[in-house]
């Protein structure tokens, strides 16, 4: 007989060594992600918007402007030059006319006082423009500046696209009790703004 009895194996099986912890990502470097994120689209916008320009000015000028330092002496004289010929202007691709109108409450109307304008865009161009009621802006007869209040009057003007020869009439209303002036439209971030004068 032996004395010590045989060994049975391990009761149990050792549990394996803990994993180690997994790295994630720190609060510091997820807010510099999302900032490098939003300065590149931010960067890249302004690089198609240079693009799209083509790099004139308003005048369709290309060649940059330069001005006399403030301290310099008197221009030299110039010989006298026959004054070029002046190009036609080119008609206006849109064209924004705007009438006062009554507010009639729309479904966000919250009780308070609105003043509207109906307008109406005209494309005279050769390709599509957009018209959304946030390009729409309603100055005073005092010079103050009214946004669109989105909802507020039950005919507010569509978002479409309009193409050549189109038209659309809505609505544009601005908060308070107000005489307007005129309507400015400035489609997106690049489009030149156009003044509707109100009647």
């Amino acid at each position: 007989m032996n004395p010590h009895p045989p060994d049975p194996g391990p009761p149990y099986a050792p549990y394996p060594p803990p994993q180690p912890p997994k790295k994630s990502l720190g609060t510091g470097a997820i807010v510099a992600i999302v900032l490098g994120s939003i300065f590149g689209a931010l960067l890249l916008l302004g690089i198609i918007g240079a693009a799209v320009s083509g790099g004139t000015d308003s005048n369709g000028d290309t060649e940059p402007k330069r001005t006399a330092p403030a301290e310099a002496g008197p221009a030299p004289e110039k010989p006298a030059v026959a004054p070029a010929e002046e190009k036609p202007e080119k008609a206006a691709e849109i064209e924004v006319t705007a009438k006062k109108t009554t507010f009639k409450p729309g479904i966000l109307h919250d009780g308070g006082a609105y003043t509207s304008v109906t307008v109406t865009v005209a494309n005279k161009g050769g390709r599509s423009i957009p018209v959304n009621p946030l390009y729409f802006t309603i100055t005073d007869t005092g010079g103050g500046v009214h946004t669109q209040e989105l909802g507020r009057d039950e005919r507010q003007i569509d978002t479409v696209d309009l193409a050549p020869g189109e038209h659309i009439t809505g609505v544009v209303t601005g908060e308070g009790g107000f005489t307007p002036a005129y309507v400015t439209y400035a489609p997106g971030l690049l489009g030149k703004s156009v003044r509707g004068e109100v009647s």
